[in-house]
């Protein structure tokens, strides 16, 4: 009897899952059509709803600064704007991404970017972030844009983006352009300021105030594919300002200014620049190091793979005297001049004053290899090694070095020569 049973269970529960089937298959065909009765519809619409659900999610993780008033005509003042959709998308758990869309141009005044953030990973730059024209609009002297204490954070402006600090108004009231004028700060246009495992790229950054791009206090940086310009007798717009900062990488960037393409001073260690090109400009500056007495330290720095065109400087160390520290460890190589000025130089006697008094300190340039350069120097001198009589410059070496049109002025040097070696300071 219990055999009987357990068989008529089985029946009635396979009895059921054929009508189940059944229903089904009807209820699919009369939706969609479907003369198989498969399923196929089904999943389709839960792959959609899988989608919409991410999509959702996606606009979830995003905070766009057209939803918090900003205008994007080039006419409104968008700082407020960007100001709440700053505290937004830095507080909210959840959001990565800052994001300004293309085809629009935002006027800002002095803007500040705080964190830390509790989820931020991006800000990402695809339209015009464009300076307020009006000096008064500055409370902050010293910055534009401010971007500070976030972490694990990538700058990307796209194919798109674009920082123009409308710098015009700044130069003509420079003391380096009319002399009547006081010397006074103009605003830096990006900051780069206390920020770990940094990644800056496919930015444009054009005709700052001052300084372009300043990165300071940061560790374990990456710039890559930045394009920076400015006129060539544009006062103090250095490219991209170093300070304080460790580990850090710039690559494939292009660079043409009113002063360095790359400035480099006191606490960078362990910076690598590949694929640079510059000019107009200053060059790549390590220092000035030592002003006012102070102690500098710059170690670690390797510049392979650059072009410099009609540019003032190449490659240069500049300290004054006075200072103390060291600049050390540092490597030229794989570098192609064309009509620069001063192709290769070290000045430990640098003065940017009506005069500069002798000293008893300087801050020491030693271990540093010329390896692989070529070109033309614009000057009768293409090289120069000005060195300090007290503090003279140590472990300099020069392989593979050859510079057309111009002689070599070595002052309180000892220099290593290595391979073929045009002009020679012996």
């Amino acid at each position: 009897m219990a055999r009987c049973c357990e068989l008529l269970a089985v029946l009635l529960c396979f009895l059921l899952m054929l009508s189940w089937c059944e229903a089904l298959s009807s209820n699919v065909d009369d939706g969609y059509g479907h003369e198989d009765g498969s399923f196929e519809s089904d999943s389709l619409i839960k792959l959609n709803n899988e989608d919409i659900l991410r999509l959702k999610s996606s606009d979830d993780d995003t905070v766009n600064v057209l939803n918090f008033g900003a205008k994007g005509d080039g006419k409104t003042d968008d700082t407020q704007a960007f100001k709440k959709a700053w505290k937004k998308a830095c507080s909210t758990n959840g959001v990565t991404n800052f994001f300004v869309p293309k085809g629009k141009t935002f006027l800002l005044k002095s803007t500040r970017f705080k964190g830390p953030c509790k989820s931020l990973r991006n800000f990402q730059i695809r339209g015009t972030l464009s300076a307020s024209t009006k000096r008064s609009d500055y409370k902050d002297k010293n910055h534009w844009l401010l971007l500070e204490d976030v972490n694990n954070l990538s700058v990307d402006g796209g194919s798109t983006g674009i920082i123009n600090g409308n710098g015009k108004i700044w130069w003509q009231n420079s003391c380096k352009i009319d002399k009547s004028k006081p010397c006074t700060t103009a605003p830096t246009a990006l900051t780069l300021y206390n920020l770990k495992n940094l990644n800056v790229k496919n930015l444009r950054v054009k005709n700052a105030q001052q300084i372009q791009i300043s990165i300071e206090k940061c560790n374990n940086v990456v710039v890559s594919n930045v394009v920076i310009t400015a006129p060539g007798d544009s006062p103090n717009t250095d490219g991209i300002h170093i300070t304080n900062t460790q580990n850090i990488r710039v690559s494939k960037s292009d660079i043409g200014t009113g002063d360095d393409c790359i400035s480099i001073e006191d606490g960078t260690q362990n910076l690598q620049i590949y694929d640079l090109t510059c000019g107009p400009g200053h060059g790549i500056s390590i220092g000035s190091l030592g002003d006012d007495n102070s102690k500098s330290y710059v170690s670690g720095i390797n510049v392979d793979g650059a072009k410099f065109s009609g540019s003032d400087n190449g490659v240069r160390i500049k300290t004054y005297q006075g200072g103390s520290g060291t600049a050390k460890n540092i490597k030229f190589q794989n570098i192609r001049m064309e009509n620069v000025k001063n192709p290769i130089i070290i000045d430990q006697n640098y003065c940017d004053k009506d005069t500069c008094e002798e000293q008893e300190s300087a801050v020491q340039v030693k271990n540093v290899l010329y390896k692989n350069i070529s070109g033309t120097s614009a000057t009768n001198v293409a090289i120069t090694f000005n060195c300090s009589e007290k503090y003279p410059c140590q472990e300099i070496v020069l392989e593979n070095v050859n510079i057309k049109g111009g002689s070599a002025s070595c002052k309180n040097v000892n220099v290593n020569e290595r391979g073929t070696v045009s002009p020679k300071c012996s």
